[in-house]
């Protein structure tokens, strides 16, 4: 491998290995081997190899937050980032909040960054990301959904997830440094993509108050697919979330009261 301790060569070498912002990972690449030539080639291989940048930095920027990201643990997307600020404006600033599914805590620290007077807790299924959300600060219960939560925590506010919801069968097109490297289980939600989706819906009105919001992410026509389960549970003003591009990437509805 060519000599990479210098930034042109660097961009050259990632933009012709196919990485559309070549520059930008130039330069965290070589702000994390810190002048260090062997740690930066080193580096470099890695991210050759199509492992996530965040992997090699062990961070990642959320929104403004810098997130530690271990390697083996989810890597938080900018496509959540319409769901968490939402979520940011449905939490009351001395409410709760239950962060489904939080990976490394990205969206549990964008809400607990924004409303440091509420009280925000997360689940995690994955014993590595457990960690990783604990060095974030972040109070995560390990365990699948809402079963590790004190059962004590309900009533509240805001329910928010970034929970699997690729089709089982779209996994093969996810980009070649997803699950190359990252697990299928932080994408895999079942054969039309709502099987957990669904189970969040069931289970969320045990722990939402009346009033309450839950907010999920998800894609395509998933939004429409949930619609009957929205209703005959009880959810009212539903709409989907999307970007400034109109892509869709996510759902919020409210807890309606009860019949």
């Amino acid at each position: 491998m060519p000599e990479t301790n210098h930034l042109e060569t660097l961009v050259a070498l990632l933009s012709g290995a196919g990485f559309v912002a070549a520059e930008e990972e130039a330069d965290e690449l070589l702000a994390r081997a810190a002048g260090d030539g062997e740690l930066l080639d080193s580096l470099v291989e890695r991210r050759l190899t199509g492992e996530p940048l965040a992997w090699i930095t062990g961070r990642i920027m959320f929104g403004g937050l810098e997130v530690r990201v271990d390697p083996a643990v989810y890597v938080p997307r900018w496509q959540s980032l319409p769901l968490a600020r939402r979520a940011v404006e449905r939490l009351p600033a001395t409410g709760t909040a239950i962060d489904l599914c939080t990976g490394a805590g990205a969206l549990a620290m964008t809400l607990m960054a924004a409303r440091p007077g509420a009280r925000v807790v997360a689940s995690e299924i994955d014993d590595h990301a457990v960690a990783c959300a604990t060095a974030n600060g972040v109070e995560v219960y390990c365990g699948d959904l809402f079963a590790p939560l004190p059962p004590t925590y309900v009533g509240v506010d805001v329910v928010v997830g970034v929970v699997p919801y690729v089709p089982t069968s779209s996994l093969a097109l996810l980009p070649r440094d997803t699950l190359a490297f990252e697990s299928p289980l932080s994408y895999d939600g079942g054969p039309d993509g709502t099987a957990v989706l669904r189970r969040v819906l069931a289970d969320s009105p045990h722990f939402l108050r009346r009033g309450g919001a839950l907010l999920l992410e998800l894609g395509g026509e998933q939004a429409d697919a949930l619609g009957d389960d929205l209703a005959r549970l009880g959810y009212i003003d539903v709409s989907v979330l999307v970007d400034e591009d109109g892509d869709v990437r996510g759902i919020e509805a409210t807890l309606g009261e009860q019949r």
